[in-house]
């Protein structure tokens, strides 16, 4: 899972996806799932053990790759839920019918993206109506947390006024502000209906991208995690922002 900071964002966005599934759905309807920049499947799997049918686009064949392992270990009628394309997230009316898809699923990806409103419109063209866009992105109001904690009091300055950033692999990229989301998301007919913060708490400590703790003791991190998430004003200061948008 990549250390405690990505357990925690899985966890957590796993759960916060459920919440929004059950609040929008009928109990039981099997639904039809689109996991863009799939990255290692995680999600994907976990939607498609709980019964929905997904579809995994991601354009890193590595990426892809790795997906296709973690699938192969699962039982057949897992693995008959789930189908993995190669492809870019930009480009998903070249792959699906408007309408395809009762959720789509775009975590970690918008930061790559230098001018995302496009691929957003395409996004919720993807969704029947009623259906459920969730993003993950990169907190744009919160970039100068992490460099603060770290005693980088420079970067955090410059944090301020930027929503560009250099990422823990040093690739250069951009943030997300809440309200420019909020009103990309009502100009593609997907309003905002509930937001999260995740990583409030195990972002920028240096114990962040370690071994995970003993069960007890994530458990009660993930239940800090959890409640901070969706408290003020704790959540505005997340890492990353998790925004569900439903088609009108």
């Amino acid at each position: 899972m990549g250390g405690l900071r990505n357990a925690v964002r899985q966890e957590l966005v796993g759960r916060q996806v459920d919440e929004q599934i059950a609040h929008r759905f009928p109990v039981g309807q099997r639904l039809r799932v689109l996991d863009v920049g799939m990255g290692q499947g995680t999600q994907a799997l976990r939607l498609a053990r709980a019964g929905h049918m997904v579809t995994g686009l991601e354009q890193d064949p590595g990426m892809i790759e790795v997906a296709r392992a973690a699938l192969a270990a699962e039982p057949a009628g897992i693995r008959d839920r789930v189908r993995l394309l190669e492809g870019d997230g930009r480009e998903t009316g070249a792959h699906f019918l408007p309408g395809s898809f009762d959720v789509v699923l775009c975590h970690g990806v918008l930061m790559y993206v230098p001018e995302p409103d496009g691929m957003l419109a395409g996004l919720a063209r993807m969704l029947a109506p009623g259906g459920l866009l969730s993003l993950l992105v990169r907190n744009g109001d919160a970039l100068a947390m992490r460099p603060g904690l770290g005693g980088d009091w420079a970067g955090a300055l410059a944090a301020f006024d930027s929503v560009d950033y250099t990422n823990r692999l040093g690739l250069e990229v951009r943030a997300d502000r809440l309200s420019g989301l909020r009103d990309t998301l009502s100009g593609i007919g997907a309003p905002l209906e509930a937001w999260y913060g995740v990583r409030v708490f195990t972002d920028g400590t240096e114990t962040a991208g370690e071994a995970l703790p003993p069960e007890g003791e994530l458990e009660r991190l993930l239940a800090a995690e959890e409640r901070a998430g969706r408290t003020d004003p704790y959540r505005g200061v997340a890492a990353l922002l998790h925004l569900c948008g439903v088609r009108g």
